[in-house]
């Protein structure tokens, strides 16, 4: 909305559509939408109940008032937002959380959950087995409190093409096993592939394991 090009004369239902047109704008649902559309419910609710003055320049002005309050809110939420980010993201762990399966076993048991419907299970069982399957493959060294972004980082180094799938696949683990956000058929099957990916795939160099990536660096000064 253009307050400059608008007549200065709104009547009440005027007043009240250039409220709801200017918070119905894309930008402030973008912000946050469970949270924002809370507040504009509620700013619309106590636009239909208040009984505007008949004068233009005090409709005019309880706009301008309720698009400041809009705008505030927008403020507040994109101020906020890097905080609540920060508080959601996942913590850290063992990527396999202490089981000893093969590669195989852990496709295995992907393979029953995925067939069962319980895409959550089969999600972590399929990125355990692209770990273990790394592992078998001397291309990355598992351990007690490796991390699934570890792994992903140190085949990277040998696994290039694959880096930003290995990434995603972390990233998908760690939302899933960690952050409590539920998976589906699309996740599995995209993990799934890069499995099979993975495995065609011949690594950068044959050199054994690769060590952490911090420690390769500095073994080459």
């Amino acid at each position: 909305m253009t307050l400059l090009a608008a007549p200065l004369t709104p009547d009440a239902g005027q007043a009240r559509r250039w409220a709801r047109d200017e918070l119905a704008q894309e930008v402030y649902a973008e912000a946050e939408p469970d949270l924002l559309s809370r507040a504009v419910s509620w700013l619309l609710e106590q636009l239909s109940r208040l009984e505007l003055p008949d004068t233009p320049g005090s409709r005019l002005w309880l706009v301008v008032l309720l698009v400041a309050v809009a705008v505030g809110v927008l403020v507040a939420l994109r101020l906020a937002g890097p905080v609540r980010l920060r508080r959601r993201r996942p913590p850290a762990g063992d990527v396999l959380g202490g089981t000893t399966r093969t590669a195989a076993e852990h496709r295995r048991a992907a393979d029953e959950a995925a067939a069962a419907g319980r895409w959550d299970v089969a999600v972590q069982e399929r990125f355990r087995a692209i770990a273990r399957a790394l592992d078998e493959r001397a291309l990355v060294t598992l351990g007690p409190g490796r991390t699934a972004d570890e792994v992903a980082r140190e085949a990277a180094v040998v696994l290039p093409a694959h880096a930003d799938e290995l990434r995603e696949a972390a990233r998908v683990f760690d939302d899933v096993r960690y952050g409590g956000r539920p998976a589906g058929p699309t996740q599995d099957e995209r993990l799934r592939r890069l499995d099979t990916d993975l495995a065609a795939t011949r690594p950068l160099q044959d050199v054994g394991p690769v060590p952490a990536v911090g420690a390769a660096t500095a073994g080459r000064r």
